[in-house]
């Protein structure tokens, strides 16, 4: 790796021989910036960017230098010094030798890589840019801070738009989608907006992202072709966006060492049209981690622990990868380094297999040409993915049987002939040849819906039972044991299950999928009887390892008996830890191939085998703690030798003792679902699992009541204290306030004896003030007054000394008078004649001097007068032209306007009257509907009073013919009475007599009839008035009707309205 200090040149060679950039870490150079001062310190590189072309880039410090850094050339220039530190960088405008740089005063600045010139000064943010985005024209930008992003014209280099928003959500990115008139909008609560660059409408908005991996979004990267949004946070999820589509199509979950993700970039590729596949991942821990979307998987890595990098950019073709360090300095990585070992097809293998003694097969039947696909494969085993390779078979023997084929390409057959001649398959291939053998089906929903069941109850506190080292592997542990436990409900009282699967779950730590269907693959089909005598051991099964062990070895077998060891001891042991106790990790390894590449019986064979193979050791041992301790830990034993004599077990073995005649054949898993597994003892694993429920039951209850009484008793004891305390307060409160009552009286008895001593002592100095004062005032009247008699002898003096004086100037004076009275008498008459003479001189020179400057001012003014209507005329002219096309400029502004507006009003009047449309047909479909079932209710109610009218009425008419029947009968009743009733005598009854007789039985009729005619006439009433009364109701309903429908009109009227006063 080269490294380059620029220090104070401002041009130079980036690196001195030709970068071979090694393929471990890709660098292909260093660049660091120091000073040359005598205690010389680094400037620490903040940002990077590169142009279009990607062969060029620019980088900025802190103290506000911009490099440009041209890889093909191998030069770099200094091509600015802002003073400032730089927050944002661009480098891809439409003019190839312009960039902007975002500064740390909240501006903007364009510079010219060629001149070096300041080209704009774009101000508007009141807060550090942080991002910059150019369209795919180089026309547009947009800067983005915290609390808005502004849209800029980078041709007249003016603000287009300004994206305000409330200060409860802040923006996390503005950007543009690549080639494409977008733009993306992400906000601090998740919402993603796009919109239409031009008319900045807005196309759509992503959905929230689901509650169940709901993050933060921080960071966001797009593929070339704007189809597919990355976006991460405080976070190892990564969310993956279709933006076509507009869902969430995937989420990725990053290693555990990923807690949260500070920068995301996709890895251009030429051959990929713009879909990149690639997403580079930069971590909290320094280190950008490359990984397929598509397989997930890790790919390469830059950065360390110990060498962080800060950000990232990669160049727009894709060749190089420019990151700011930690340490502040700048890496240049070559992609193509970082590459190649993932690109690099691996070499072919090509194994030979000899003829075993017994074999018949010819030597073509037995070899296997291993190649390779080019699929792309990690450089280190960073990540703990398997390498994967296609396998082909190249076989010229005959066909094998069907059952034999695997589902991968691998014939069954010949690898058990592999395995037979190397003893182990390759460790490069072993855990694809295992997931062959055992046909995983890879159920991937299935196992994710018994995970997404959690952790089980049976097993939270495994680590207590079983302490582990390591948190990955025991969490693993923890979910594989309860993904078998939701899968069959005998395994959460199963307590040698951990047992048997940590040896699978420490090789398989890193795929959990695999690691289940292995474990439930060896359970459905390695375990076979294991649970049909549970909870004890099977019994079965040992049965059959203790008679091919009394077939094989009976002097062992008679050992164990004669010191009371069972099988329980000798087998069950290595059964229930698969080995794993007593075998290294490779011996481990090599067992499982053997086990795996045969019929489920192998297991039993190899416990057997075990045994016989360690007779020795075993004929020693006497007591039980030996044979425990033998079972339990490692011992020296070649396990390839263990191997050929399970081989012999299984050759030699009678069929009616074999374990294979017992044993069902292999059975892989199902796909889609997992099969049932139910072969056990219901009844007893459902008691136990209905007791072990009660019992947890009653332990809640139990410890939820013991901790309300304890924190009941907490509460009473913590009141205790408080009461206690605050009694002890208020003791203290009481003691010092008398303490400080005691000393306030004290401080004030002090305070008037301090006070009346210093009235006393005020009271002698005012005395001493007084006579101090009347003594410097007398001493002062003294001394003013001998001041005054020196002042007045020494005015005295001086007044004798001035009068003398005076009398002599006034002598001398006389005479020099007289002496200068003739001097002047003379010099008058030669001054007189020298005056007139050059009076008149002086005259005519004035004279001509004014008529040549009366005539330069005439000619002056005339000219002056003459420039000043030329230039009003002039100006006059210019300004009535300006404002002529400033009024007609105005004009079609303001016609303009006033289309727009108009255009904008007819548009939104449109849109509101359809609005309303729609609101009054969908109000006069209910009304047409409630209308349809008033309707129908009054046609109902119609016919149930007819049909009520036409039954009373026949029972009317029904009453009528009984009236009248009962009538006639007691007519004809009376009649007879009257004729049984009469005498022989009495046949000559006056005719008065039978009248009265008549009169007096009519009477009884009369009210009868009376009755009937009431009752006619009351029914005929009611009838009328129930008629009446169901007239009214139908007019009060039509009424309701017609007014709810007027009410209803006039308010879509309203509605409608509206919106036109608010447009108005």
């Amino acid at each position: 790796m080269q490294s380059t200090d620029l220090g104070n040149k401002e041009s130079g060679k980036i690196w001195h021989r030709k970068p071979s950039p090694a393929t471990r870490d890709g660098i292909i150079v260093n660049i660091i910036h120091t000073t040359s001062d005598y205690l010389p310190k680094v400037l620490r590189f903040l940002n990077v960017a590169f142009d279009s072309s990607g062969d060029c880039l620019i980088a900025g410090d802190h103290q506000g230098n911009i490099y440009v850094f041209d890889l093909s050339g191998n030069r770099f220039n200094l091509v600015q010094r802002t003073a400032q530190a730089c927050t944002a960088l661009a480098f891809n405008l439409r003019r190839k030798s312009e960039f902007l740089v975002a500064l740390a005063d909240y501006s903007v600045k364009c510079f010219d890589t060629v001149t070096k010139e300041l080209i704009s000064w774009m101000r508007g943010h009141e807060s550090s840019v942080f991002s910059i985005s150019v369209h795919a024209s180089g026309r547009y930008a947009i800067t983005t801070s915290s609390d808005t992003a502004q849209l800029w014209d980078l041709d007249t280099f003016q603000r287009k738009r300004k994206l305000n928003i409330l200060q409860s959500v802040g923006i996390q990115k503005v950007f543009f989608l690549p080639l494409s008139n977008t733009i993306l909008s992400c906000f601090k609560d998740n919402s993603i907006f796009a919109w239409e660059c031009d008319t900045l409408f807005c196309k759509y908005q992503l959905p929230a992202p689901p509650e169940s991996s709901s993050i933060l979004y921080k960071v966001f990267a797009v593929t070339r072709d704007g189809r597919i949004l990355a976006a991460g946070g405080k976070s190892n999820h990564l969310h993956l966006w279709c933006l076509e589509a507009k869902q969430l199509f995937r989420i990725i979950q990053m290693p555990t060492k990923v807690r949260a993700i500070r920068h995301l970039e996709f890895l251009p590729d030429s051959f990929d049209a713009g879909s990149n596949q690639v997403l580079g991942v930069l971590s909290q821990d320094g280190i950008m981690r490359f990984i397929n979307i598509q397989t997930c998987k890790l790919l390469f890595e830059i950065g360390s622990l110990d060498e962080g990098i800060s950000s990232s950019v990669i160049s727009p073709h894709g060749r190089y990868i420019a990151s700011v360090m930690e340490n502040g300095s700048l890496n240049i990585y070559s992609v193509q380094a970082l590459t190649q070992e993932i690109n690099k097809p691996p070499p072919p293998l090509v194994k030979v297999i000899e003829d075993l003694p017994k074999s018949k097969l010819t030597s073509g039947d037995l070899k296997i040409k291993v190649t390779s696909g080019r699929v792309q494969r990690p450089a280190k085993s960073r990540g703990n993915q398997m390498q994967t390779r296609i396998l082909k078979q190249d076989l010229t023997g005959n066909v094998e049987n069907k059952e034999n084929e695997l589902s991968d390409g691998l014939n069954k057959k010949r690898l058990q002939i592999l395995l037979k001649g190397y003893g182990e398959y390759p460790t490069k291939y072993r855990m694809f040849i295992w997931r062959a053998l055992l046909q995983l089906p890879e159920n991937h929903t299935a196992f994710s819906s018994l995970i997404d069941k959690g952790i089980h109850v049976a097993f939270l506190n495994l680590q207590k039972k079983y302490p582990i080292k390591s948190r990955k592997l025991l969490r693993v542990l923890q979910r594989t044991l309860s993904a078998l436990a939701h899968w069959s409900a005998i395994f959460t009282d199963t307590p040698y299950l951990p047992l048997l699967a940590f040896p699978f779950v420490k090789l398989f730590q890193n795929n959990q999928l695999i690691c289940f269907e292995v474990v439930a693959t060896l359970i459905i089909n390695w375990c076979q009887h294991w649970f049909e005598y549970f909870p004890n051991p099977p019994i079965n099964i040992l049965s059959m390892i203790e008679n091919v062990l009394a077939f094989h070895d009976k002097e062992l077998l008679q050992h164990f008996i004669d010191h009371d060891i069972t099988s329980r001891l000798y087998a069950w042991p290595l059964l229930e830890t698969v080995f794993s106790e007593v075998l290294t990790r490779e011996e481990w390894l090599k067992l499982f191939d053997n086990v795996f590449s045969n019929h489920p019986s192998f297991l039993l064979m190899t416990v057997v085998a075990y045994n016989i193979c360690s007779r020795a050791p075993l004929l020693n041992c006497n007591l039980k703690d030996d044979f425990e301790y033998f079972f339990h830990h490692r011992n020296n034993l070649d396990i390839s030798f263990v191997i050929r004599q399970v081989y012999h077990l299984m050759d030699t073995t009678p069929t009616d003792i074999h374990p294979d005649s017992m044993l069902d054949v292999f059975v892989a898993l199902t796909k889609g679902q997992y099969p049932v597994f139910n072969q056990y003892p219901k009844f007893i694993v459902d008691y136990q699992t209905q007791e072990r429920d009660r019992i947890r039951n009653d332990e809640l209850d139990y410890l939820r009541e013991r901790q309300t009484v304890e924190n009941m008793q907490a509460e009473v004891d913590q009141q205790r204290v408080e009461d206690e305390a605050w009694c002890q307060k208020q003791e203290l409160l009481r003691k010092a306030e008398e303490t400080r009552r005691e000393m306030l009286l004290q401080e004030e008895e002090k305070m008037i004896q301090q006070r009346q001593r210093l009235a006393a002592v005020k009271r002698e100095l005012k005395v001493k003030e007084m006579h101090l004062q009347d003594a410097a005032r007398r001493r002062f009247l003294k001394l003013q007054q001998d001041q005054r008699e020196m002042e007045l002898r020494r005015l005295d003096d001086e007044i004798e000394r001035k009068v003398h004086m005076r009398d002599q100037e006034i002598a001398t004076t006389v005479k020099d008078l007289e002496m200068r009275h003739l001097e002047l008498e003379s010099q008058k008459r030669l001054y007189e004649k020298n005056l007139t003479r050059t009076q008149e001189a002086v005259a005519e020179e004035m004279r001509e001097d004014a008529d040549a400057y009366r005539q330069k001012v005439n000619l002056e003014e005339h000219t002056f007068h003459r420039l000043i209507e030329t230039d009003q005329t002039q100006n006059q002219a210019t300004q009535q032209l300006i404002e002529e096309n400033l009024a007609k400029a105005e004009q079609a502004c303001l016609n303009t306007d006033w289309q727009i507006q108009a255009l904008h009003k007819q548009r939104c009047n449109d849109l509101q009257r359809n609005e309303c449309y729609q609101e009054v047909a969908k109000l006069l479909r209910k009304n047409r509907r409630k209308e349809i079932e008033v309707l129908n209710a009054m046609m109902a109610e119609e016919a149930k009073k007819r049909e009520e009218a036409e039954e009373k009425d026949f029972r009317l008419k029904s009453e009528k013919k009984a009236s009248v029947l009962s009538d006639a009968s007691r007519k004809w009743f009376l009649e007879k009475e009257i004729e049984h009733t009469k005498h022989p005598c009495n046949e000559v009854v006056p005719r008065c007599q039978n009248e009265q007789v008549a009169s007096s039985c009519l009477p009884p009729r009369s009210p009868q009839l009376n009755d009937i005619s009431e009752m006619d006439s009351s029914t005929r009433i009611s009838l009328s008035q129930r008629r009446i009364q169901w007239d009214t109701m139908e007019q009060d309903l039509v009424e309701r009707v017609r007014n709810l429908r007027q009410r209803l009109t006039a308010r879509a009227r309203n509605r409608c309205q509206t919106p036109h006063l608010l447009a108005a």
